[in-house]
C-alpha cells in the first residue's frame, strides 16, 4: 500500500462553539444528523476530522460536508463513511483504506486523516 493523501486539521472548542452560537443552521450544514448528537468537543473533533480530510484529499471545493461521516466501531474506534462526492473523490485517488485519529484535550480537538492506495 501506498500513502496518496495525508491531512491534520486542529480547532479550538471554545471558538468553535462560539461560531455554532453565532451561525444558526451550521450544525445542519457541517454534520449528518446522528453525528449532530454529539457533545461539543466530539462535534469539534469531527469538524477538524473533515477538515483534515478535505486536505487529504488535495481540498477540492466540490465536497459535501454530509458526504463524510465520522461514526465509531462498537469499540469506540472512530472512522469514515464516504458517499458521494467525498467518496468520488477518494477514487479518483485511488484511496482505497482511510484512517482516522481524533483527539480532544485542553480545550482543543484535533485529527489526522491518512489515505492508502
Amino acid at each position: 500500500m501506498t500513502i496518496v493523501g495525508v491531512g491534520i486539521d486542529v480547532v479550538d472548542v471554545s471558538r468553535f462553539d462560539q461560531a455554532l452560537r453565532r451561525t444558526p443552521g451550521m450544525v445542519e450544514r457541517l454534520f449528518t444528523p446522528a453525528e449532530a448528537t454529539r457533545p461539543l468537543a466530539s462535534l469539534a473533533a469531527r469538524f477538524a476530522a473533515k477538515e483534515a480530510l478535505a486536505k487529504a484529499l488535495g481540498a477540492p471545493g466540490n465536497l459535501e460536508w454530509h458526504d463524510a461521516e465520522v461514526v465509531s466501531e462498537e469499540s469506540g474506534r472512530p472512522l469514515f463513511e464516504l458517499t458521494g462526492t467525498v467518496a468520488a473523490r477518494a477514487a479518483e485517488l485511488g484511496a482505497a483504506s482511510v484512517h482516522l485519529s481524533l483527539s480532544h484535550d485542553a480545550g482543543i480537538a484535533s485529527a489526522v486523516v491518512v489515505l492508502e492506495s
